[in-house]
Parts: structure tokens; sequence; C-alpha cells
């Protein structure tokens, strides 16, 4: 089974497809912080998913990622779309970000950060202090962050990995992001859609999970923490 480093630079296509098959969060992110008219940083954009929505009612939307590869993916998708050419795509590294200060209104990262910020490995405190100092250095004043991340895949209801817990602790009771969680199901067509288009990213348990619950629509919790600045 391929590493997700290898799938984000080797299966970029592969992972799209999967996640296309998830709810659309824009009002979810809204309700958050509304983004329209804002400059807004998009923190490990990967192909695009949260940034696909934002794009067409910001101002601007820089998008950094580890991996070139989903970044090409991400600007073929905007162009598809039809969207103001109003973004930008940078290969970056959360921990040292080549942006101006106080140059965004809005950072939001999905899915990103745990890669840096999680109990195996050894940095992974260290990790979160200076990313979280990295934001708040290229926010404007009054800014806001968005994190989301998996609270996990294959439960109804929360139930986050345990190298996570740590790293969502700090978010919550040091750091003082508010949080809540939503669920963010992936919906195909029949039980082995669903298996074919997710066993490469998540692995056989899930796998057998999809066959002993005939899921077509594999159910996902995700966590949202944000704080405004």
């Amino acid at each position: 089974m391929a590493s997700h480093k290898e799938i984000y630079n080797d299966q970029s296509f592969l992972y799209e497809e999967m996640i296309n098959r998830q709810p659309d969060l824009t009002e979810v992110i809204k309700e958050i912080k509304p983004f329209k008219g804002l400059d807004v940083l998009d923190l490990g954009a990967g192909s695009g998913r949260l940034s696909s929505f934002i794009a067409p009612e910001a101002k601007s939307i820089l998008c950094t990622d580890i991996s070139r590869s989903m970044l090409d993916l991400l600007n073929e998708k905007l162009k598809n779309n039809n969207t103001n050419p109003n973004w930008t795509t940078l290969v970056a590294d959360h921990r040292e970000l080549p942006i101006e200060d106080s140059s965004v209104d809005l950072v939001i990262s999905g899915w990103s950060i745990s890669y840096l910020a999680n109990s195996g490995n050894v940095d992974g405190n260290k990790n979160l202090e200076i990313i979280l100092k990295e934001i708040a250095r290229v926010l404007r004043p009054n800014g806001s962050i968005i994190i989301l991340e998996t609270l996990g895949t294959g439960t109804e209801t929360p139930n986050p990995p345990e190298f996570l817990k740590e790293y969502y602790s700090l978010l919550e009771n040091k750091h003082k992001f508010s949080h809540r969680w939503i669920r963010t199901d992936y919906k195909f067509s029949n039980t082995m859609e669903a298996k074919k288009n997710t066993e490469f990213f998540f692995g056989p348990d899930l796998a057998r999970k999809i066959d002993e619950n005939q899921w077509s629509t594999v159910p996902e919790c995700a966590g949202i923490w944000w704080k405004h600045m």
C-alpha cells in the first residue's frame, strides 16, 4: 500500500476522485467566517477540496502545498470551473511560508497540519507551535484561522485516531480554538465502488468494514477548529 505522500505525488487523480464524493462544505465554512472579498491562504490545499468553493468569492486565494502534483491538479480544476484568475499556487512547507507579514484575512487548512503535528512525529508539538506562529504572522489584524482534520473514517460518531488526540487537545486547551464536528461521508453508487475508491488511501481495515456493512456511503467524521485573532 502506497504512503499518503506517495499518493499525493503519484496518484493525485485517484485521490481527487475519492474526495469528490464528500459533501460541499461552503455553508459550514461561511458560518464561521464569510470569505467573500477576502484574501485567503489555503494551507495544504491539495487538489482544491476547499479552494474550489472559496476561489469564486474571495478577493484572492493563495494555495500552498508540499506536492506540486496536487497543485497542478488544483490549477486545472479552477481553470475548468471558469473561476476568476484570482488564485496562485505555491509549493511550500507550513513551517516556513514564503508569504509577507499581515497579508491575508483568512487562513484555512484542511486535513494537512496533522501530518506535522501528530504525536507519531518526534517534533509534533514543536511543529504545531511553529505553524501557528507562521499563521499568526501572515494574518492581518482581526484575521481568522480555520482548521479541519479527521475524527475517524468508517465511524458515524467522532472516534479520532490516538496519534492525533494530543494535537487536538493542544488546539482546544492551550491555543483556545473553538471547535465542533460534522459528517463528511463519501457517497458512492455501490459497495464495490466504495471499496475501490477508498481502500488505496485508508487501507484494508476500512475495506473490510465496507464489505461487512455493505456500505455504498462510507461514514466519516471531521473536526473543525477555529479562532478569530
